[in-house]
């Protein structure tokens, strides 16, 4: 078993990054230094893609009148924790190209997202990923183009404290477990444990 300053364990050997990755609601209101940003982004740019294409695209908001943008169609839960939050990049995949649809558009994005957000817990900064806002919204106050896919808001900055939060969010604010392996990996066929 792996330990760490999370309360996570692993079952396998792994670096700890993974465990020390979670998605807190509190963040301090407090810049990340440009070159700090730039650097979740270079990880980003080193994920894997079908062919190549890369199809992922970041909407960088940390300018006030850039994060009042995204606050302008957060939904009301998230609009609650997120008025701290430094930086914003809303992820975007590009759906087509010349050849055709992209079928991996969404996968090759969240690939870029994972190491993003790996990136960050090594450069000492939170994420929160989200799905909690107007979609179409989004696309209209951000001018996107409709050959590309909306995936996910990802909150970034600089953890906070707990007691920051409103009172309803404190008690999550915590590392969630996950199911053991052996419940996520079939062997051979679907529902076929592996031994």
């Amino acid at each position: 078993m792996v330990k760490t300053t999370s309360p996570r364990e692993a079952q396998y050997d792994i670096d700890p990054v993974y465990l020390e990755r979670w998605s807190p609601r509190s963040f301090l209101e407090k810049e990340v230094p440009e070159e700090v940003l730039l650097s979740l982004f270079e990880a980003a740019r080193w994920a894997p893609s079908a062919y190549n294409h890369q199809p992922w695209r970041f909407i960088l908001a940390r300018t006030k009148e850039d994060r009042e943008k995204i606050l302008s169609f957060l939904g009301e839960y998230n609009r609650m924790w997120c008025k701290n939050v430094p930086a914003f990049a809303l992820i975007l995949s590009k759906t087509e190209n010349e050849t055709g649809p992209i079928g991996s558009h969404a996968f090759d994005a969240g690939a870029a997202w994972g190491y993003l957000s790996l990136e960050a817990v090594r450069k000492g900064l939170a994420t929160h990923p989200m799905t909690g806002f107007d979609f179409e919204k989004a696309r209209e106050v951000l001018n996107i183009p409709a050959d590309y896919a909306i995936d996910a808001l990802i909150a970034i900055g600089y953890r906070g404290e707990k007691e920051a939060l409103p009172a309803s969010l404190q008690e999550r604010e915590t590392p969630s477990a996950r199911r053991p392996v052996k419940e996520s990996v079939f062997e051979g066929s679907f529902g076929n444990p592996v031994k």
